[in-house]
């Protein structure tokens, strides 16, 4: 079943893209929460004339995405958790910590672009993946430290 993304699914594609997906994920999922609708004739009209309209406001998201990670090159953040003796964390870290610490060294970004590859349940180093735009990725270097 070929659908038209309205949002950014993880894994899958971003807004606007064609997709093709197997049609019990896309009928049962996908468009009855609002995430895509199906890839009709008259849809993918209506897409092409949107994105047509939208090109420069697309170039300056993208413009923007660019600037907010060559401003997030040198960033190095610092994450405080309890942890136990043996360096293991009470719960763990997740990506809206990571956002409130990008928030505290004066970058606004939001949690939902915040990739972590593993999940971080011990002290030490780690890199989270801020996926800005489509074409846009910055890798950001923390640090877990027992507070």
């Amino acid at each position: 079943m070929k659908i038209i993304l309205k949002e950014d699914v993880h894994g899958l594609g971003y807004k606007d893209d064609v997709v093709e997906v197997k049609d019990g994920y896309g009928r049962n999922f996908l468009i009855p929460t609002g995430k895509a609708v199906i890839a009709s004739e008259s849809a993918l009209k209506v897409l092409a004339e949107n994105q047509r309209q939208r090109a420069h406001k697309l170039a300056k998201i993208k413009a923007d995405a660019e600037a907010l990670a060559a401003a997030l090159e040198g960033v190095a953040l610092t994450i405080g958790a309890k942890a136990s003796s043996t360096g293991t964390i009470f719960g763990s870290v997740n990506n809206i910590q990571i956002a409130e610490a990008l928030e505290k060294a004066g970058h606004t970004v939001d949690r939902k672009v915040i990739v972590l590859k593993q999940p971080v349940k011990e002290l030490g180093q780690y890199t989270a993946t801020l996926k800005l735009h489509k074409e846009v990725t910055v890798e950001v270097p923390f640090e877990v430290v027992a507070e």
